[in-house]
């Protein structure tokens, strides 16, 4: 219909009553008509707010209207008023207009899903929507009232995610956040200005800007300033937010958070939901606090001897992960490696350590950032500065790992471990005695890889296969000793058939390892069982840490030893390989009905409680396991049978072979792994009763 209105320079009060009037009328036709908008001949645009429910005329105040204006040239003027006026606004539910227009904290949410749904999209930052971000981040800190006033509390968070979502993948957007002034208040957030919150949404933009050579230069300059904050968000984060929400009655918690929290969530889930959010954002704001310090220390060598300033976070350094939530950051090991690069990074390494011990840990289990721990070692152990100290510290755990070929994408990392650490250089050793335990096992990886290999080669086919009867004799008569309960004197055959066993035969000395590791967890000596299958791991054909009895093995000696975190990782790829067994193909792809033995599944909830981000904070850091909460040895077939003749004859191990075409699918999340419950459970825990009474807890019956 046509709206037009005819402008009149000169209209008394009777005419601006019949002009109001008018108008009223032809928007609420428009609106029963379902007509979007008119104009007049004076250019008076009208529409009907369905945000409003009123008459709104061009300019109306309402910002969801006016982001949604076909009009392009409108929207933007729209736009560019609303930023340019958004920060100076007084009153809560006037930001943006008046009556018609919502609050600043619902103007700026807006600009946050847009942020989120389009980074990439100019149309906002070129209007002036970073510029204006930053205004209000400078308000908030300065003006508490105005920040306390309606909705303005959820102002900070969501500005800074605006910046962080903006600049995640444009460096002109950057560029604009650095012109705009956002640095400084960003590092005031990230300093703890106001809460956690503030603090995560901040450390996420700070890293953004960081990671581009344009706004580098810029962030430098407050790099000093920034390194310490950075240091102390990482270090404090998990603390603060337990002591600060989590540890708190849900009645006592901050309602902004709470709402922040549960954006998007189911309301039934209550406190659990929040705790679980919670200790999700904790994470993140530790990793992206790690990712900040990791984009100074890649591009600012100097500010390496900062970081390394507090020896209390390089030892804690190794112990910050992702987690199971934020799996795709490196976390510390990522940052140990970048301070890995520089002389003062490798010297204050070397100088803790504690921190040399974590990344042995670390290189030793299934983690997906195995291969940069073991990076790190090779980097301390080429610097002859930092060798010795690496060595006497890492070599006993290093050598189980001489013989891994591959990991990833990088070829002979056992090759590189064993040339670093035999390095054959007397100024490099020399007045510097390296401890026992380090020199036997620097010894033992001597004699395995030089010594014998050089034997081995000079061997006939003949001699060779004569030693290769012998050892499978061994082997036998080892898994004859091992029913029996003569497991001392099954360990002391398998090493005998380890000794017999031609190098080249692989396959064959992984099961060797395998089944002398399995012997020391009945003898409880968790530190050698780790070791022997770790070496089994290192053995395996198709890719590392690819045999599956060997990672249940590890994961139940990781238990004795406490250490949950590895325990659970094995544990997580032992139940990739048992859901992918055999042919490569899911259980369920099968027509089966894919679950985890019952020992397992306890094994993984138990694991999954004792390394959640707050276990520690809840227990003051001390978890105490009773000898009865260990987990039973678990004795089921895992695919590869127990034909051991038949097995050998074949040179095959199916627990192997199940990854064989293709790349190990690990489970690296609880999600989605099958639970076993109602009468499964108590079908599964009747049967392990009756097995109990026929065999030993300390003598499992899985040997190859």
């Amino acid at each position: 219909m046509d709206a037009g209105i005819r402008g009149d320079r000169s209209i008394g009060p009777d005419s601006v009553d019949l002009l109001v009037s008018t108008l009223v009328a032809e928007a609420a036709a428009m609106r029963l008509g379902g007509t979007v908008a008119a104009r007049g001949n004076g250019g008076v645009v009208m529409r009907w707010c369905s945000r409003c429910s009123k008459v709104q005329f061009s300019g109306c105040g309402c910002f969801l209207c006016a982001i949604k204006e076909p009009d392009a040239r409108l929207r933007r003027a729209s736009l560019a008023a609303f930023f340019r006026e958004l920060p100076y606004c007084e009153d809560d539910d006037a930001a943006a207009g008046g009556d018609g227009g919502q609050s600043c904290g619902e103007v700026v949410s807006a600009v946050w899903r847009a942020a989120m749904a389009a980074p990439d999209d100019p149309e906002l930052p070129s209007l002036g929507a970073i510029r204006c971000m930053s205004l209000l981040l400078a308000r908030a800190l300065a003006d508490v009232e105005w920040r306390r006033r309606g909705q303005n509390v959820y102002v900070p968070y969501y500005a800074a995610h605006v910046i962080g979502s903006y600049t995640i993948r444009s460096a002109a957007h950057a560029e604009l956040a650095v012109a705009a002034g956002a640095l400084r208040t960003l590092l005031s957030f990230l300093g703890g200005a106001m809460t956690w919150v503030e603090q995560r949404a901040a450390a996420r933009a700070l890293g953004h800007l960081a990671s581009y050579d344009a706004t580098f230069p810029a962030v430098a300059r407050y790099a000093a300033e920034a390194v310490p904050l950075a240091v102390r968000a990482a270090s404090t984060c998990v603390g603060d937010v337990y002591a600060n929400f989590v540890a708190l009655a849900p009645s006592k918690r901050p309602k902004y958070q709470r709402d922040l929290l549960t954006r998007g969530l189911d309301g039934s889930s209550g406190a659990d939901g929040e705790d679980r959010k919670a200790e999700e954002w904790a994470s993140q704001l530790q990793c992206w606090s790690l990712y900040f310090l990791s984009c100074l220390a890649s591009r600012d060598v100097s500010s390496n001897a900062t970081i390394c300033q507090d020896p209390v976070f390089l030892r804690e350094l190794c112990q910050m992960w992702g987690g199971l939530a934020n799996g795709n950051s490196p976390a510390g090991v990522g940052l140990i490696r970048l301070l890995c690069r520089s002389a003062a990074g490798r010297g204050a390494i070397a100088a803790c350590r504690d921190a040399l011990s974590g990344l042995c840990d670390l290189a030793r289990s299934s983690d997906d950032w195995q291969y940069m721990a073991i990076d790190c070692l090779l980097l301390l152990l080429d610097d002859r500065d930092t060798w010795h100290a690496t060595a006497d510290a890492t070599a006993a755990g290093l050598v189980d790992l001489a013989e891994l070929r591959h990991l990833g994408p990088r070829r002979r990392l056992g090759n590189a471990i064993t040339a670093a650490l035999l390095i054959d250089d007397d100024d490099l050793v020399h007045g510097r005695e390296l401890g026992m335990e380090a020199k036997e096992a620097i010894a033992n990886l001597r004699e395995l890889q030089v010594e014998r290999k050089g034997r081995d080669d000079a061997m006939s086919r003949d001699e060779l296969l004569k030693r290769r009867i012998l050892a499978r004799e061994k082997k036998r008569q080892g898994n004859d000793m091992f029913w029996h309960g003569e497991v001392e004197k099954a360990i002391d055959l398998y090493t005998e058939a380890l000794e017999l066993c031609p190098l080249s035969r692989r396959r064959e000395r992984l099961v060797l390892h395998s089944n002398r590791a399995q012997c020391r967890l009945a003898w409880r000596d968790a530190d050698a069982a780790v070791s022997d299958a770790t070496r089994a791991l290192s053995l395996a054909r198709s890719a590392a840490n690819a045999h599956a009895r060997s990672l249940w093995r590890r994961a139940q000696a990781y238990d004795m030893k406490g250490m949950a975190r590895e325990s659970l990782l094995d544990c997580l790829a032992f139940a990739g390989a048992w859901l992918n067994r055999k042919d490569g193909t899911p259980a369920a792809a099968r027509g089966g009905n894919p679950k985890l033995p019952y020992c397992v599944a306890r094994m993984i909830s138990k694991q999954m409680s004792l390394t959640g981000l707050f276990s520690a904070v809840a227990t003051n850091g001390s978890h105490k396991v009773d000898r009865d909460d260990h987990m039973p040895h678990y004795g089921g077939d895992d695919g590869g049978g127990n034909s051991d003749e038949e097995d050998d004859d074949v040179d095959r191990d199916e627990s192997e072979e199940e990854f064989a075409e293709k790349e190990l699918k690990l489970c690296r999340s609880g999600k989605g792994l099958p639970i076993i419950t109602g009468e499964a459970w108590r079908r599964l825990a009747r049967r392990k009763k009756k097995t109990s009474e026929m065999l030993s807890h300390d003598h499992p019956s899985s040997i190859h």
